[in-house]
């Protein structure tokens, strides 16, 4: 198992920009495929954005492509997500999870470890 503790969250306004990290411990980062989920109150947890193994390959979700960005060091086991343009219905609670061994995928099924989450408010 990868432990992984996310940070970064926070209030901004409608147009501002947020950069979430999501840092794993324990077993060989590069061996997990990453994804980041966001859940809004009420709301089923969503697939926001996914990378490989090698950072080579990518997924959005419709909704924030050209607005997110995914990406990962492997040298310092960390897994980010840059938020820009956001919006208000952007606001959730984020979750980083980790796929061992898998492609990319944005199948929530695939994915056996999750952080605990971290809150991105955005106010119109």
């Amino acid at each position: 198992q990868v432990q992984l503790v996310e940070s970064g969250g926070g209030s901004v306004q409608a147009g501002g920009s947020l950069r979430l990290s999501c840092a794993a411990s324990g077993r060989t980062f590069s061996s997990y495929a990453m994804g980041w989920f966001r859940q809004a109150p009420g709301q089923e947890r969503e697939s926001v954005a996914a990378i490989s193994r090698s950072g080579a390959s990518t997924l959005y979700t419709d909704s924030v492509k050209g607005r997110f960005t995914i990406s990962r060091d492997n040298t310092k086991n960390t897994v980010y997500l840059q938020m820009n343009s956001l919006k208000p219905e952007d606001t959730a609670v984020y979750y980083c999870a980790a796929a061992y061994r898998m492609v990319v995928t944005n199948d929530r099924e695939k994915y056996t470890s999750w952080g605990q989450g971290t809150q991105v408010t955005v106010s119109s």
